[in-house]
């Protein structure tokens, strides 16, 4: 039969808080390079064209008394 480490005893909390958050890490990173090779580009904001050029540009102009 195949033996499965053990968990190490000697492990303090704060090493396995660190395990744990590079473990996350890990698998968030691996997420996002998933989802970024479906072909949205080099551009990964939600929000497009938010301070482009107006559609149309609009004049004003001061009403003159007559």
């Amino acid at each position: 039969m195949a033996e499965t480490p053990e968990p190490e005893v000697s492990e303090t909390p704060e090493d396995e808080m660190k395990r744990k958050f590079r473990e996350a890490l890990e698998r968030k990173r691996n997420q996002a390079a998933d989802s970024g090779a479906g072909g949205r580009g080099g551009d990964p904001s939600k929000i497009h064209g938010a301070h482009g050029p107006a559609a149309s540009k609009r004049s004003f102009r001061r009403k003159s008394g007559g």
